[in-house]
């Protein structure tokens, strides 16, 4: 396929998704049922964040004319993509800059996350049965020419070891932060409880912690979070608040919560589920720098930075780790 009919199909895909016809319903509430995480409204957000940002046939010719993208690679590859299952649909940006690229795709899927990907697929396979030539699924990545890989520091060791002699991108453990002034207006507030809870905070681009001015008032942002209170109607997420509540309340250590989220001093940017960590700065230069030097860092919310409520909605080239997957994807 030449470019122009891969983009084509792409936006064929956007509409099928936009449709939301009694098949893809019948999907989605598959991938509910088979992961609790994944509860109709979180899923619901991340297809409407892909149909308006990714698939939209204007934005998708304008990005693959900013690499040069020529009708037919002269040398396709094929791609291994290691696909994370933290959110609905986390790997679809990957898989759709291999196949914009013009290079063949071996997908591994996460078992969290196998529902919904592979159905987009096989809608893909039904339009054009060429693209069964192109796109893959395998449950090893074996013989190909490159690998993009995303999983924890953990695994990242594993991917280190196994893709780390060809072309790779190795994605790792990475969250993000806010950086606070206190004079943040209530809309603003309200759009930073999004980004901190949408995904029930389990997303690389999820604000797990603040960085804030000493005297920082909480109330208003902990008033705004109370948006999600229902989170704990989901029995996984209790669980988790019962649980870190119970070892701050046993450990005697200072919290503060509206009884949905907890709010607790600590240097560490990353948080577990239902926990947001803050830390205090005497000036701001001084949480620019933290945040800088900190690689750990996928994106920062705040004045200068990402707007409020924005974190979770990332363009074509808002790269994961930073690392431009479709320059990679060119050069090979």
């Amino acid at each position: 396929m030449i470019l122009q009919e891969r983009i084509e199909l792409m936006a064929r895909l956007g509409l099928y998704m936009k449709e939301d016809g009694p098949e893809f319903r019948e999907v989605k509430e598959r991938a509910y049922r088979e992961n609790q995480w994944f509860v109709p409204e979180f899923v619901e957000q991340a297809v409407a964040a892909i149909v308006q940002r990714f698939l939209d046939p204007a934005l998708l010719r304008a990005w693959a004319a900013g690499y040069n993208v020529p009708d037919e690679q002269a040398s396709p590859k094929t791609v291994g993509l290691v696909m994370a299952g933290n959110i609905p649909l986390v790997g679809f940006h990957d898989f759709l800059c291999v196949f914009i690229s013009g290079h063949s795709v071996v997908i591994k899927t996460s078992s969290k996350d196998e529902i919904l990907i592979r159905h987009l697929v096989k809608k893909l396979y039904e339009w054009e049965i060429t693209i069964q030539n192109t796109v893959s699924f395998a449950e090893r990545l074996k013989n190909c020419d490159a690998y993009i890989a995303t999983g924890s520091n953990n695994s990242g060791r594993y991917f280190d070891y196994y893709f780390g002699k060809y072309p790779h991108i190795i994605r790792r453990n990475r969250t993000s932060v806010a950086i606070l002034d206190g004079n943040e207006t209530r809309e603003e507030l309200d759009a930073l409880a999004n980004d901190i809870q949408l995904y029930f905070g389990l997303g690389c681009r999820n604000v797990t912690q603040l960085l804030v001015p000493k005297a920082y008032d909480f109330i208003p942002l902990l008033d705004a979070l109370r948006k999600y209170g229902h989170f704990l109607d989901f029995h996984k997420y209790k669980h988790n608040y019962d649980y870190h509540l119970a070892l701050l309340i046993m450990g005697n250590k200072y919290y503060m919560n509206n009884e949905s989220v907890i709010l607790t001093e600590n240097v560490s940017p990353f948080s577990p589920v239902s926990q947001v960590h803050y830390s205090f700065y005497s000036d701001k230069t001084e949480a620019e720098q933290v945040v800088q030097n900190n690689h750990d860092i996928q994106c920062v919310v705040g004045h200068n930075h990402l707007p409020f409520g924005s974190a979770q909605s990332p363009e074509l080239t808002d790269y994961a780790d930073g690392v431009d997957t479709m320059q990679f994807l060119m050069g090979l």
